[in-house]
């Protein structure tokens, strides 16, 4: 059965998606069944994972056709990795959904959301497995199509309005990237992506190659909501239903930078990248990100859109890594990939949990609810001082990597930025620990209770994780460190200087 895990991560949440919309609208039977199939997805993921690092790279041809005639999952570190990501995260956010779907989402529309998230889930599942280019186009619009979906769920009207948005970007990078992809299949010929490593070399002199990757960094950059093509996500954030906000937020950007990952460093050669740009824009929109969006995220007075500007900023960190084009910056990305995971996902919870209680995330509604909430403020604290970075949680590694690469190569600006974007999270964080707790509770919160213990379970495993993931680095740093290698970085940064 090992063999065929690849191939199972991605049929079993296929098949179960249309099975689960024609499931009884009454019960919860469409939750248990989803359920199941995310506790299943993750085992599988993490068996990959250990298959990968204990007996190399995994090669699954598709219908018994050779590549790279025939389509290929290739399995390595990388892949594996972010894959046991997206399969976790599905898994731990579950269990909170039955409560803050049946609260956010109307009724006659839950069998369809549970089958909106499997096939998301499956789009992002397919796109770490798969080895074939084309395919990974093919997978991105299943996720992104199920996540217009799924953010127009939202009781607010508004919802509708962001996913449109969010329709309308996307489509336009699923269109960049596809038009790169056909750039590229007419120079080469194929579209495994082994097979186009060894034949760019000879051909990274075309202007039409260079057209072709241009098309396909704008398309992976829309989807990732890299700064300043981040203007869907605020609001997609937002206005989404909690438990979406919550799945997206730690999964759907880190796949688009895996994708972006495998395209620089597996795809096309070193020799044509230090000859373009690239690593010079991935910096400079790392800082930007790292400023504009963390200043953006202090004025805002709702708690989701400031956290979805956190994010953009977060993204920026995972970028100025990339951009230093070493294996100490490539590592750090990595590991901020898996780490801010588990931070939004934590937040977003929380503040799911505040939304199931009273109904609004706004910062004037939340006057003292920090004591009628104990366990979900204190979630708060402690995921958000992960995502400031204090020593003792996830985000403090993620950040003393980044900064350690930084300083590999003397980039003393990169290290400023991060610090201030440390301290600029600490102003946003402490504003929401200021509303919590040290003002006075509201009227209408005085009768407000602690979130059920459905929501509070899962939040808390996402919280102990940040902790022990800030004490344990040996998955982390250890796999990221692996994955590193098996892209190739051999320290292009470091040369170039």
């Amino acid at each position: 059965m090992g063999n065929h895990i690849s191939l199972l991560l991605v049929v079993i949440p296929l098949i179960a998606a249309p099975i689960v919309a024609v499931l009884p609208r009454g019960g919860r039977l469409p939750w248990l069944t989803t359920l199941i199939i995310t506790f299943i997805c993750a085992f599988l993921a993490s068996s990959q994972l250990w298959m990968v690092l204990n007996d190399g790279v995994i090669s699954y041809e598709l219908g018994g056709w050779a590549p790279p005639w025939g389509i290929e999952y290739r399995i390595d570190a990388v892949n594996a990795f972010v894959a046991l990501i997206v399969a976790a995260i599905a898994a731990i956010t579950l269990p909170y959904a039955l409560l803050s779907a049946e609260k956010e989402i109307p009724q006659h529309q839950i069998p369809l959301f549970y089958s909106a998230f499997l096939l998301c889930l499956t789009g992002l599942l397919g796109i770490t497995q798969t080895g074939d280019l084309f395919n990974v186009f093919v997978f991105l619009e299943i996720s992104s199509l199920s996540s217009y979906a799924l953010i127009s769920l939202g009781r607010n009207r508004q919802a509708l309005t962001s996913a449109y948005q969010y329709l309308i970007m996307g489509t336009i990078g699923a269109t960049f990237f596809l038009i790169g992809v056909g750039l590229i299949y007419s120079q080469t010929g194929t579209l495994n992506m082994q097979d186009l490593a060894k034949l760019l070399p000879q051909l990274s002199q075309l202007k039409t190659v260079h057209t072709g990757f241009a098309f396909i960094m704008i398309g992976i950059a829309l989807k990732l909501a890299m700064y300043p093509l981040h203007l869907w996500l605020p609001n997609a954030y937002t206005y989404a239903p909690s438990v979406v906000t919550v799945f997206l937020a730690a999964t759907a950007t880190k796949v688009a930078i895996y994708i972006m990952l495998r395209v620089l460093f597996t795809i096309f050669p070193d020799d044509f990248l230090l000859a373009t740009p690239t690593y010079d824009i991935f910096i400079l929109s790392g800082m930007a990100a790292i400023i504009f969006a963390s200043i953006y995220a202090i004025y805002q007075s709702n708690i989701k859109k400031l956290l979805a500007y956190s994010s953009v900023a977060q993204i920026g960190y995972i970028a100025l890594g990339i951009g230093f084009a070493s294996s100490k910056g490539v590592t750090a990305a990595l590991i901020h990939l898996f780490n801010h995971a588990l931070m939004k996902a934590a937040l977003f919870m929380a503040v799911g949990a505040i939304i199931y209680r009273i109904g609004s995330c706004n910062m004037k509604n939340i006057d003292g609810l920090g004591k009628q909430m104990p366990w979900t403020f204190g979630a708060i604290v402690i995921a958000g001082l992960s995502l400031i970075g204090v020593p003792g949680t996830a985000g403090f590694i993620s950040k003393w990597y980044l900064v350690t690469a930084a300083l590999e190569q003397q980039a003393w600006i990169s290290v400023v930025v991060i610090l201030f974007g440390s301290l600029l999270a600490v102003i946003y964080i402490g504003k929401i620990i200021e509303a919590l707790y040290f003002k006075p509770v509201t009227d209408s919160n005085q009768s407000a209770q602690e979130a059920p213990l459905l929501l509070l379970v899962p939040l808390w495993v996402l919280v102990c994780a940040n902790i022990y993931f800030g004490l344990d680095t040996s998955l982390t740093v250890g796999v990221a460190e692996k994955a590193a290698d098996v892209l190739g970085v051999v320290d292009i940064g470091i040369m170039n200087k």
